[in-house]
């Protein structure tokens, strides 16, 4: 279960990217499956190559976000479909990866005989007793603690870049592009630096992910678009989209959710290792019909007082109109 929270945590900064691109920008981004690759690639190899954990996470970040920039290309300045020119990219994304990797997979454990440095190499050497018959596995309660000092980083930053000038204008941009276009705002610099923004968390996952399984593969994006999707739905279904502090906050709580989820119809025998991605679909479908559930939405409501928005004032009748009475109340 460890593992699964260690796991949870490292997809909710990609679930964050997510976050930027689906909910804030309304533009739906498949970008996810090639540049979480990207970002795993590039740190994985420099690490091969000897580069310092922290550049090489860095660079998987950097990575990741040119190809979000690829995309917002396609789409503002060559005027292709949002979805399209993110499908387009990801395809690009396989080969690029694969020239990056130099190969389908790279192992980040040992080079010429030595064990490779990674951010993760500090946890490397449990204490007796700690991991029965495994002296390699991780400080469980440790890497969980970093890793949620790095999620929660992320989120904080995601509110403050909201929070701006620019960040507004990002939210404006996907609530209504027409008006935000009326009110001056580059709708072209909004998407493509969200998209950049959005990509780089990703491709920072990606790193992350790299460094924690031991090695990165040209396979290891397929599917994270639902990753991301599941605990974006799930988490906002929980602590709801009045609040931007508890929107960001519900999608890490969505990301540990959806991995323990897996975790226990693995534990119990409900599905096999090849289940997962039907697993993430279908909880994908059942999030997002739930949530639309006005039973479910009066019962979180109760729970949590925030979790909705209060309803719009009714616009007053004609009646009501020559009813002082009415009006007043």
């Amino acid at each position: 279960m460890l593992s699964a929270i260690e796991q949870g945590l490292i997809f909710a900064i990609l679930a964050l990217g997510v976050f930027l691109t689906y909910r804030i920008l309304d533009l739906p981004d498949l970008t996810v499956d090639g540049s979480f690759t990207t970002g795993g690639g590039t740190a994985a190899i420099l690490l091969v190559n000897g580069c310092d954990p922290w550049l090489a996470t860095l660079a998987g970040m950097g990575a990741g976000a040119v190809a979000g920039l690829i995309t917002g290309f396609l789409h503002t300045f060559l005027r292709i479909d949002g979805l399209l020119a993110s499908i387009l990219t990801m395809i690009g994304l396989y080969s690029i990866n694969l020239r990056i990797m130099q190969g389908p997979m790279v192992s980040v454990n040992m080079r010429n005989g030595e064990p490779i440095n990674t951010l993760f190499s500090g946890f490397r050497l449990a204490q007796p007793g700690f991991c029965p018959s495994d002296n390699s596995c991780l400080f469980s309660w440790q890497v969980i603690g970093l890793l949620a000092l790095a999620a929660l980083v992320c989120k904080l930053a995601i509110d403050w870049f909201l929070a701006t000038n620019f960040g507004l204008a990002v939210q404006a941009t996907g609530d209504n592009q027409t008006m935000a276009l009326a009110d001056g705002v580059s709708v072209r610099v909004t998407k493509n630096v969200t998209l950049m923004v959005s990509n780089g968390l990703v491709g920072l996952s990606g790193a992350l992910y790299a460094q924690f399984n031991g090695a990165a593969d040209s396979q290891m994006g397929v599917g994270m678009i639902l990753v991301g999707l599941a605990s974006v739905i799930v988490g906002n279904a929980i602590l709801g989209t009045r609040f931007m502090f508890l929107a960001t906050l519900g999608v890490i709580v969505g990301s540990v959710l959806y991995r323990l989820v897996i975790f226990f119809a693995m534990d119990w025998h409900l599905a096999e290792a090849g289940d997962m991605k039907l697993i993430s679909a279908v909880l994908v479908v059942v999030a997002l019909v739930v949530s639309k559930a006005e039973w479910i939405r009066k019962s979180f409501k109760v729970l949590s007082p925030w979790w909705n928005k209060p309803d719009p004032p009714e616009p007053l009748t004609s009646q009501a109109l020559h009813d002082p009475a009415k009006t007043e109340g």
